[in-house]
């Protein structure tokens, strides 16, 4: 290649200047602008952020077609170098990190990814930002002056109305806007529950084991003792958690966190009758239940026992975690207490959310919103696992098609850690199954959640992940044939 550097000599003024040292005009134009595209971002030269020269310019500078240009730009976009911004044109990737100045050729050629498949994370692009923008407007214009104090601490009148109808209508609840309290997300919900279990005498609260990691962080805060039970592909043992005789219990019926498993009707009625002859309560999380592609949706557990469940729901996945919405439908003797608990929190929410919100639902654009998610999830999962098909041969996918995440259950004698270690190291971060649990710990997997990337990245991502897999399996000399699993 030619030594001497390129420069963008005729540029426009609006579009800055680019540095290729190595550029070659005899050699391969589209791979060798690639390569050196990637180079420069990769040992740190254009740094994250920085702008390009457009399109029309750089391929004036070195004498190209316009649509070459265009093509490497869009390729490298695809890998995550490159991003492209409206009104301000083409920049490198702000997340990106440089490689340190001693990393080997061979290093170098592997992409940047940076692609977290961490489970339960939506898909922020599809926020109906248009739909909530016209509720917002709407809200705040027929929102008298009066209702901008602080209002009812329960939440606005219009979202528990609205939620009433909402969760009778789609989770076979049984709700009135009386028995409803607006949180700031999950989060918040079981921190109330926690704390109504606290002043009832409560102090051992049963949870799934594998299962969410927070609520035993939660349990522990509130200075409560978590109580890890078994679930398998029924959902929850019934049996082991009346065996353990706890306070209460934090379940998730619909999907569970990260089996993805759906508690059996027997074992529903089993629980039901469980908490009644013990006095105790039951947290149902309502975790990815709207979210479901293949099958009719289970009705609410707090539909068979509004007496002794609590239901708790959010649009932190439905819609998005920025908004820091969420609620309880509770028991009638427990709404005053939880009022009470929740003020002490923080005071109550914001109004005019929750006012956009109840217009949002009440107006048919949450149904609206959800039918196009349920579209693009379920096309994502389709993706992960026809690629997991293709990359790695031995795993098996579990858990129902629902909700933003999958197990991939590693083949007999590879261990989890390695995979995690090896994919990380590859630039897709992936958890373990032993990272939800705390004693019984399912056969060796991965945790993948496919709402948050693109398809591109998570096809990619699942790659990285099948490689580590079989490098994983061929150290411990299992036949890559499929057919030769038992």
């Amino acid at each position: 290649m030619s030594k001497k550097g390129t420069t963008l000599g005729a540029s426009p003024v609006d579009s800055p200047e680019l540095l290729l040292p190595s550029w070659d005009p005899k050699g391969p134009r589209r791979a060798q602008l690639e390569t050196l595209l990637r180079a420069a971002i990769r040992r740190g030269r254009l740094r994250p952020a920085a702008r390009l020269p457009s399109s029309r310019a750089l391929a004036a500078q070195l004498g190209v077609s316009r649509r070459l240009v265009v093509e490497v730009y869009e390729q490298l976009g695809a890998e995550g170098y490159l991003v492209a911004r409206r009104g301000a044109g083409t920049v490198v990737s702000p997340n990106l990190q440089p490689l340190d100045e001693g990393t080997t050729p061979e290093r170098e050629a592997t992409p940047a990814r940076g692609i977290d498949l961490f489970p339960g994370a939506p898909d922020v692009s599809l926020f109906p930002r248009r739909a909530w923008a016209r509720a917002l407007r709407r809200a705040l214009a027929e929102l008298p002056d009066a209702r901008l104090n602080y209002g009812d601490y329960a939440g606005v009148p219009e979202l528990r109305e609205a939620l009433a109808d909402h969760l009778g209508r789609v989770r076979a609840a049984l709700a009135a806007p009386d028995r409803i309290l607006v949180t700031s997300g999950y989060q918040q919900g079981l921190r109330v529950f926690l704390q109504l279990l606290r002043a009832r005498g409560g102090r051992r609260v049963a949870i799934e084991d594998p299962g969410y990691p927070l609520a035993a962080w939660a349990i522990e805060s509130e200075q409560l003792e978590p109580v890890p039970i078994p679930v398998d592909e029924e959902g929850i043992d019934v049996e082991a958690l009346a065996a353990a005789d706890p306070d209460a219990a934090v379940v998730a019926p619909a999907h569970s966190l990260p089996l993805g498993a759906v508690l059996a009707p027997e074992r529903r009625r089993r629980l039901v009758a469980w908490a009644r002859r013990q006095g105790a309560l039951v947290l149902e999380d309502d975790y990815d239940a709207e979210l479901r592609y293949e099958r009719d949706p289970a009705g609410s557990l707090q539909g068979l026992a509004p007496d002794v469940v609590v239901l708790a729901g959010t649009v932190s996945k439905t819609l998005a975690p920025a908004l820091r919405l969420g609620w309880l439908l509770l028991p009638v003797k427990l709404v005053g207490d939880a009022v009470t608990s929740r003020v002490a929190a923080d005071g109550g929410g914001s109004r005019i959310e929750e006012r956009a919100l109840a217009e949002l639902i009440a107006g048919g654009g949450f149904d609206r919103h959800l039918r196009v998610a349920r579209k693009r999830y379920r096309a994502k999962r389709e993706l992960l696992i026809e690629a997991a098909a293709d990359a790695a041969p031995r795993v098996r996918v579990r858990g129902i098609a629902a909700g933003l995440h999958a197990v991939l259950e590693l083949p007999p004698g590879v261990e989890e850690q390695p995979v995690v270690e090896s994919a990380a190291a590859a630039g897709v971060t992936v958890q373990g199954l032993g990272a939800f649990s705390r004693l019984h710990r399912p056969p060796p997997g991965v945790v993948v959640g496919y709402g948050m990337p693109s398809e591109h990245q998570l096809r990619e991502a699942v790659a990285v992940l099948g490689a580590a897999i079989e490098e994983a399996a061929a150290a411990t000399d299992i036949p890559r044939d499929p057919s030769a699993r038992r």
